[in-house]
């Protein structure tokens, strides 16, 4: 459910730069920085990444316990809330940098414009989401340095937002897809 709510935030901000930028393609991509390895993780140049950095619970919104009656015992789970803290950097060429200012202008405009998700305003959203809050997160030059060194790479401008909330309970769980790692054409007799 992780990867459905970010995908829905990205499709519907790249939605609105085609719209509003009369632009073909897609300016934000969902990636890492930098692989494990060290090598950088993004394919191209002059886009807008959001990575997901953080997932926290959420205890704010958690009721405080189940309505039994007496003579009836239930094993009922409300599910888990979470937030997910995701940062939107700006990944452009060196000599593109006044471009890279811009387009986080643009996100940060965006979600002041738009920073709730359902889905009577986005029809796209996965029907298990109920609704997305997106909050811009401060941070202090200490803090946003411990996240670039957590994150492996060098600073290049970037804002960070809160998304609240996500409900997880067994009901998300309904695939596993392991990756193909070698395709070959031998055949066992």
């Amino acid at each position: 459910m992780i990867f459905e709510a970010l995908t829905c935030v990205i499709d519907d901000i790249n939605e609105h730069f085609r719209n509003k930028l009369k632009i073909n393609e897609d300016k934000i991509i969902l990636s890492g920085i930098v692989n494990q390895d060290g090598s950088l993780a993004v394919q191209g140049e002059n886009k807008l990444l959001l990575t997901l950095v953080n997932v926290e619970n959420d205890t704010t919104g958690a009721s405080n316990g189940n309505n039994l009656s007496s003579k009836a015992i239930a094993n009922i789970s409300s599910g888990i809330n979470i937030n997910l803290h995701v940062l939107f950097s700006a990944y452009f060429t060196s000599n593109n940098y006044p471009e890279s200012l811009r387009f986080l202008s643009f996100i940060i405009a965006y979600f002041q414009n738009k920073n709730v998700f359902t889905r009577s305003n986005t029809p796209k959203m996965d029907n298990r989401i109920e609704k997305l809050i997106i909050k811009l997160e401060n941070l202090e030059i200490e803090r946003q340095n411990n996240v670039w060194t957590m994150l492996g790479a060098k600073y290049i401008p970037s804002v960070m937002y809160k998304m609240r909330m996500l409900t997880f309970d067994d009901s998300i769980v309904r695939e596993y897809r392991p990756a193909i790692s070698n395709m070959s054409n031998n055949h066992h007799a």
